[in-house]
């Protein structure tokens, strides 16, 4: 079929005729009118906030900024600039001034639509920052505003437009294009400022068409929308959901999904590995406490989980004995683990890094499908990835079936297609620099098994070579020692020394439980760390986590942290990614002290 079938806003638009009354956007926890919003809504409110934009003198490509976090009118904005054809440039709610100032100024943005208070008022640092930007729209209505420029949203959704307006916004509509730029998605920038990546509307409607091809997504599915809208991923996926008729629900809080999720009872969400390594961790944790009878049955109940699943994908013999045991792991054991997970989860696309093989293992076994794929925003997120029916521990799965891929220069994953950006914005020559005859150079090394399943090896540019020569894929190390309940967040350490060291966040609340378990009495966290149980309690764990690294992989030394490394203090991205250069410069002398003396 040919892609102008797939241009998203005339893909929602038919959603919206067809399904009518029927739910498409939905706020979790939220008042009216903004709890559920029909898809006949969802056509009128896009179309005002286009309107709107074009009242205002809102041109063909102009750009609209989106501050917020996820919520019903980060969509409704999202479409209504789409329908004004102008581009879409998200950013991070958890963005510094500096950041979004920088953002707004490469992209001469000419509108801010801000969520709350806080980011309404960073909107207005930004906007006195930076000429370009003319109007702030506010989606909570409570915000108490400073300018006659400013509007909440649910003002501008009552005025009445001019037919003049709708000629204009009706002539728009009528001469979209393909070749439209959709969106400028900014990369984190783990190295440097962040560089705007072009996506229109062929890269949006070539990862529609192509994920038709690998998923079974059914119109009245139910998506839970946690990972930041600001993203490639959750953006590009819940694109696809209503492109097919499915109904989005926004969380807000990530703190409450494990709420959300047993109240939304979703049949998909997408993840990063560091959700499902805490779920996994939480579950082997209680196990560990539970007494050795249920313990047994637990690893009797993953083991038949494990071997049904081997059958299911056709790689092992099945057996009456089998199905038998599987029914009762189940009942026992299984049935309760899927309803913590809301208990209709069809599958779980999972991207953004490395996923252990023992934590996708573990969601196998208990029949909650975990699809692992690669991509980045330079490609609309997917590149591979599993499907229900070829899901390989360890690998992204195979290439979308019009997507290109192939090995160059140090097996450097390479990648051409129509999902390919057009660049990035402003920057002609390392927009140059990343393509090689056509092909996209990602940076990231791979191999492919026999069945042309993908395996990211490592980050070519992160790879870390000690002083003995031996090279460490950084994010393998910390994957497996992230599976660790009483873990947070590591950032290893290994280039040009002798062996491999870490910087370790503990999650303070399962370590507090456990120190008071032991009896450990403390003034204040720092003392804590510093206590010697809890010093050899980590190395006992690290131990055990890191049975499967090759000796030289494997931490030796260790300095456990008392706060967090955050996006605020300029540690890590706004997706979470470590930003080690910035790390190892504010912990300089605790590297240092990790190296005082060799082994």
């Amino acid at each position: 079929m040919s892609l102008e079938n797939y241009h998203v806003v005339r893909l929602l638009q038919q959603q919206s005729r067809a399904l009518g009354d029927k739910v498409a956007l939905e706020g979790f926890e939220m008042s009216a009118p903004w709890a559920q919003i029909s898809w006949r809504r969802f056509d009128e409110i896009s179309h005002a906030i286009a309107l709107a934009l074009i009242e205002v003198g809102f041109n063909v490509q102009d750009k609209a900024v989106i501050l917020s976090a996820n919520c019903p009118q980060w969509t409704c904005a999202d479409i209504g600039i789409l329908k004004a054809r102008g581009v879409v440039v998200p950013v991070y709610p958890t963005s510094t001034v500096e950041q979004a100032a920088y953002i707004v100024n490469d992209a001469q943005a000419k509108v801010i639509f801000a969520g709350d208070d806080a980011q309404y008022k960073m909107a207005c640092e930004v906007q006195a920052q930076c000429d370009s930007v003319e109007h702030i729209v506010v989606f909570n209505r409570e915000v108490e505003l400073n300018s006659d420029k400013h509007i909440h949203l649910d003002e501008l959704l009552a005025r009445t437009f001019s037919a003049a307006d709708s000629l204009t916004l009706t002539e728009r509509l009528g001469q979209t294009s393909l070749d439209d730029l959709l969106t400028l998605i900014y990369t984190s920038g783990t190295t440097g400022d962040p560089k705007g990546v072009m996506l229109d509307y062929r890269n949006i409607a070539s990862t529609i068409l192509q994920h038709d091809q690998k998923l079974a997504f059914n119109p009245g599915d139910v998506s839970l929308a946690f990972l930041p809208l600001s993203h490639v991923f959750e953006r590009g996926w819940s694109f696809y959901v209503l492109c097919r008729g499915g109904h989005n629900v926004y969380l807000n809080d990530t703190n409450r999904v494990k709420e959300a999720i047993a109240t939304v009872r979703p049949h998909t969400l997408c993840v990063v590995p560091r959700f499902l390594e805490k779920v996994y961790s939480a579950v082997h944790d209680k196990v560990a406490k539970a007494p050795a009878v249920r313990q047994k049955l637990f690893g009797w109940a993953i083991n038949v989980g494990t071997q049904v699943f081997e059958v299911g994908q056709n790689r092992a013999q099945g057996s009456l004995g089998l199905s038998l045991q599987h029914k009762l792991a189940n009942k026992l054991v299984f049935s309760k683990l899927q309803q913590v997970l809301g208990g209709r989860l069809k599958f779980m696309p999972c991207g953004g890094a490395a996923l252990d093989h023992n934590v996708g293992n573990f969601f196998h076994a208990i029949g909650v499908p975990v699809l692992c794929g690669y991509g980045m925003t330079e490609t609309v997120a997917t590149v591979t990835c599993n499907t229900l029916d070829n899901r390989v521990p360890g690998s992204n799965g195979q290439p979308l079936q019009e997507t290109q891929v192939k090995l160059g220069k140090d097996n450097e994953i390479m990648v051409r297609g129509d999902t390919v950006m057009r660049g990035y914005y402003n920057r002609p020559e390392e927009t140059a620099a990343v393509f090689e005859d056509g092909w996209l150079k990602t940076g990231d090394a791979g191999r492919f098994d026999e069945h042309g399943n993908l395996y990211v090896t490592d980050r070519i540019k992160e790879l870390m070579k000690t002083s003995n020569g031996k090279y460490i894929a950084p994010q393998r190390v910390e994957g497996k020692v992230a599976c660790c309940p009483f873990i947070d967040q590591v950032a290893i350490v290994a280039d040009a020394r002798n062996y491999v060291s870490a910087l370790i966040v503990p999650a303070f609340e399962s370590l507090e439980a456990w120190a008071h378990e032991k009896g450990i009495k403390v003034e204040n966290s720092l003392e804590l760390l510093r206590h010697s149980q809890v010093v050899e309690h980590f190395e006992a764990r690290l131990k055990e986590l890191q049975k499967e690294l090759a000796g030289f992989e494997q931490i030796k030394k260790f300095t456990l942290l008392p706060e967090a490394f955050s996006a605020e203090k300029g540690l890590i991205t706004p997706t979470m990614k470590l930003r080690r250069k910035n790390i190892y410069a504010k912990y300089m002398s605790e590297i240092n002290a990790m190296y005082g003396k060799t082994y």
